[in-house]
């Protein structure tokens, strides 16, 4: 098993803090871990380069250095769906390319982290989804819940949709990103019994990355499901 794909129940539910929440949860058990955001939309220009936030995050939160356009493969600076920023772009999204650079990622550490775009079904092309992609890579998914109100509903539509695709789903983690959610507890576990794969670990509602760490996951059932 060379990494995992990181997907969510919507765009906004906190895949790239998860991710990093991951990483650094692996690092810290002495594993050599690579974030890799293949497609990212929303992005800036800096000198020239068309940069995504996130995948700057996964970038710096890598155990060794690694070319930015190796992680980010296609960026868009339209905030808009993939598919429509790569057509104005002039451009086409390849699954294909992004298996390769993936692969080759894979040679250089012990994990390799895809985080997706948006939600599950988000289009990349005007035949492909991130599911696709997903199944593609043929990487075990991992499903972030967004906890706010409407989770329920979203987590459990992914996870059916998940499933009908033929993914090895792997597992789901809680993230926190409303400070104010009512009922929590209850929430998780409605998902906890409503969903196939197990919960990972929770990510509490924390103002900063610094709030991050290798502690969110539950180590004895993480590493039992991966092995």
């Amino acid at each position: 098993m060379a990494g995992f794909f990181i997907t969510g129940t919507d765009t906004g539910v906190g895949k790239t803090w998860a991710t990093v929440a991951l990483m650094r949860f692996l690092q810290a058990r002495g594993l050599a871990v690579i974030g890799m955001k293949p497609v990212a939309a929303g992005c800036f220009r800096r000198e020239g380069e068309c940069l995504n936030e996130d995948a700057l995050l996964l970038m710096e939160n890598a155990t060794f250095p690694v070319d930015y356009a190796k992680l980010n493969i296609y960026a868009f600076e339209q905030p808009v769906s993939p598919h429509i920023a790569a057509r104005s772009s002039g451009k086409t999204v390849s699954i294909s390319d992004i298996v390769l650079r993936c692969r080759e990622l894979e040679t250089l550490a012990d994990y390799v982290l895809v985080e997706g775009i948006g939600g599950w079904e988000v289009p990349l092309n005007e035949r492909d989804r991130v599911s696709h992609l997903a199944y593609a890579l043929q990487l075990p998914v991992i499903l972030v819940v967004g906890m706010r109100l409407g989770c329920l509903n979203h987590a459990v539509l992914t996870h059916d949709a998940m499933v009908r695709s033929g993914v090895s789903c792997l597992g789901w983690v809680a993230n926190c990103i409303d400070a104010h959610f009512p009922c929590v507890e209850e929430n998780l576990q409605t998902l906890k019994s409503g969903l196939s794969f197990p919960c990972l670990g929770s990510i509490p509602h924390c103002a900063g990355l610094e709030g991050l760490s290798s502690t969110h996951f539950n180590e004895r059932d993480f590493f039992r499901v991966i092995y």
